[in-house]
């Protein structure tokens, strides 16, 4: 490890000698602009401008998606959807192809359970613990980009996607804009944010509130919950300071509030007795999850001629914190009240860079390391019980569970984009990556991709790309299980091999096509053979998810996209068919049961986050109406079932739930003028037209632990003025 330590420190070293160089070629890469003439003032707003937006360009070159499938939906496109920048991160990613919804406001992309990477402006924001809430606004963004499929040696550690995310920067005019979104289920979500320029100085910041009375998903088949009311607050600034025509320092950063009531599921039977009392109301429970993130990264950034690099040190902290019904209601439920603190700070640096070595050949490199302290605290409340499980006293006793961890990630990687012809290009290369936690590892990961582009609007892509996936340290909190025997909290099993790291052969080959004139059609196609496959389950009374290995898995699929974009109209639609399974539960045993166990160990099953059809769609239309524009607009979203119990009891995860299809609809309308009415918004939108009510998950299946439904028809509207 002293090896990898000299390289990264090296590495960076040499970045301004190579930038000082005199023999560097003359002749930018292609991506990137030639330098302004001179550099920025505060007399010169355009020269500003122009330097932001080449530094942009810059950044951009350096971390290109070659070979891999990008979605980008930009800020135009995001006000134009039902529900426009008032929607959640979760619901833009669900209408990209391979991207299935699910329950406490995660998605799947290609069958995966999480494995997502976050990036602002090229950097990655260490994920927080998870829960309900998400830690980034979609006000911030300029735009959105899911990037999946044999992705470049440049992206690492979580792989079945990268969530990219671009903030506005550089020569802001000054401005802002406040708006108010409201409507069903009690929501209120007002918004603000402010930016502006001052010479070389350029600055942004967003805040937004949300309260409503669906924090979680129902329970229960009813238009509203019980006891589910969610308050969350979101702020976010970005600084960005132009220090020549080649280099500027950025800083920027975020936080995350929410408070989440754990909806009730009324009519539950009691299995225990508290202190005499064996009757509890189960609609009345009162259960909390406080979740907080707070991230800050500061970038700098240099764009010569050959050179490009950013070198970007950045901190994280996250917590959860999850409480039991003050009354006892947990202990006679379920036997056990946990009282649960988790928490995660995690710095580092990352470095990325590329050098023009020709006309042909372009270098890129780089370096991450993360060091995370992880602690937790579970204070359990549990009764006392004999050899055959019976409960022998109703007076709880409390076991206090503590522990915590420093784990370190490590990685570079070195790869070529090597244009072979004018239309044929290989990006090829390969990266190290080491784990230092709850499990002591690392592989070297070789890239290759094939982009050909012959013309005519057609572009084919075929990969390979070898993965490392570490187990997320933040949501391990490995127990003290020989501290819960003869209690009620004593698992069946006492196994609790480590959590290990995925490893994964990914293939992926597709094409695009340009059939005409804003019409874009592709296909794309992908196998992967896992070892170690990581999974996620709910365990425990807290709603935080627990990760296990499945010893081998596989997974592929098939997408279909089309995109038409061409005057006033914006239409696209997606379906995906694929399939994930599992071999052999070869850690945290003690979660499961032995006959699932004992199934598992020699038969394939589906992950139970593995959809076999998943659709999404929509359009709109822009008006010019004489006062500005209106913009009606539709999307929708089919769902072929999630995982569920094998209606025979046979096979885990061997059952699936019922399709689903919900449509939204909305209308803005956009003012020109005059006066007052300059830059004014108002909207309205209908989500859930048709009012169906649908599963997400029925409580059951292999890692789930509660029924989940789909939100019910909901009427919102919403007032935004720029100034």
């Amino acid at each position: 490890m002293r090896h990898l330590f000299l390289l990264g420190a090296a590495s960076v070293a040499l970045l301004p000698a190579i930038a000082n160089a005199q023999d560097a070629p003359a002749n930018p890469p292609p991506a990137t602009p030639s330098p302004a003439p001179a550099p920025a003032s505060a007399d010169q707003p355009g020269d500003i401008v122009i330097t932001a937006q080449r530094l942009d360009a810059a950044r951009d070159a350096i971390l290109p998606s070659l070979g891999a499938s990008a979605y980008t939906i930009d800020k135009a496109l995001l006000a134009k959807q039902p529900g426009g920048a008032n929607v959640s991160l979760v619901q833009i990613l669900s209408q990209v192809p391979g991207v299935t919804l699910d329950s406490y406001g995660a998605v799947h992309v290609r069958n995966e359970h999480g494995n997502l990477q976050y990036r602002l402006n090229g950097v990655i924001v260490p994920e927080s613990i998870s829960g309900f809430g998400q830690t980034f606004d979609p006000r911030i963004a300029d735009s959105v980009e899911l990037i999946t499929g044999t992705l470049p040696a440049q992206y690492g550690y979580r792989t079945s996607g990268v969530v990219s995310l671009k903030t506005s920067s550089g020569g802001f005019s000054n401005g802002g804009d406040i708006g108010y979104y409201g409507g069903s289920r009690n929501t209120i979500n007002p918004s603000a944010s402010l930016h502006g320029s001052s010479g070389p100085l350029s600055y942004f910041f967003s805040g937004s509130y949300l309260q409503n009375d669906l924090g979680v998903e129902n329970p229960i088949a009813t238009r509203d919950a019980i006891h589910d009311r969610t308050r969350q607050y979101r702020g976010f600034g970005y600084v960005s300071a132009i220090l020549s025509d080649t280099s500027r320092l950025t800083a920027f950063g975020g936080t995350s509030i929410g408070y989440f009531q754990i909806p009730n599921n009324p009519g539950q039977t009691p299995a225990f007795t508290l202190n005499g009392q064996s009757t509890f109301d189960s609609a009345k429970l009162d259960q909390n999850q406080r979740e907080i993130t707070h991230y800050g990264v500061l970038a700098y950034q240099y764009a010569g001629g050959a050179l490009n690099f950013q070198v970007a040190p950045f901190v994280r902290y996250s917590q959860t914190r999850f409480t039991p019904d003050p009354q006892g209601g947990d202990l006679i439920f379920s036997g056990v009240a946990d009282r649960s603190r988790l928490s995660s700070l995690a710095t580092g640096i990352q470095a990325d860079g590329s050098y023009k070595l020709s006309d042909t050949h372009t270098l890129r490199f780089g370096l991450f390391f993360q060091n995370e302290r992880t602690r937790s605290l579970v204070t359990s409340r549990v009764f006392p019980v004999d050899a055959d499980g019976d409960q022998t006293s109703d007076a709880p006793i409390t076991i206090t569970d503590k522990g915590g961890r420093n784990g370190q990630l490590y990685g570079v990687y070195l790869q070529d984009e090597w244009s072979l012809t004018p239309t044929l290009t290989l990006n090829y290369g390969a990266r190290f990556d080491a784990v230092r936690a709850y499990t002591n590892e690392q592989q070297v990961s070789p890239r290759v991709n094939f982009v050909w582009k012959p013309g005519g609007g057609t572009t084919f892509h075929l990969g390979y790309a070898r993965n490392f996936t570490p187990p997320p340290q933040e949501l391990i909190a490995a127990p003290t299980l020989a501290l819960f025997a003869g209690t009620t909290k004593e698992p069946t099993l006492t196994v609790a091999d480590p959590v290990r790291a995925e490893r994964e052969h990914y293939f992926d080959a597709g094409i695009e096509q340009y059939l005409l004139p804003g019409l874009k059609v592709g296909i794309d196609a992908y196998y992967k053979i896992k070892r170690n496959l990581l999974d996620e389950g709910q365990f425990g009374t807290s709603l935080v998810l627990s990760p296990f290995n499945y010893a081998k898995g596989y997974a592929w699929g098939v997408e279909l996209s089309a995109n038409y974009t061409k005057g006033p109209f914006d239409l696209y639609a997606n379906v995906a068919r694929g399939r994930e399974k599992g071999r052999n539960i070869i850690s945290s045993q003690y979660f499961f049961a032995p006959d699932e166990l004992a199934y598992i160990s020699n038969h394939y099953i589906f992950t139970d986050h593995s959809q076999n059809w998943t659709a999404s769609g929509g359009g709109s239309v822009t008006i010019h109406d004489g006062i500005g524009t209106l913009v009606p607009a539709v999307d929708f979203l089919y769902g072929d079932g999630l995982r569920a119990d094998d209606p025979a009891g046979i096979v885990p995860n061997g059952g699936k739930l019922p399709s689903y299809v919900t449509a939204n609809i909305g209308i803005a309308q956009n003012f020109d003028g005059p006066g007052a009415l300059k830059g004014l918004s108002i909207r309205f939108d209908v989500v859930n037209l048709f009012d169906k009510s649908y599963l997400i998950r029925d409580g059951s299946g292999v890692g789930v632990g509660a029924p989940q439904y789909g939100a019910r028809r909901g009427f919102f509207a919403g007032i935004t003025k720029k100034f």
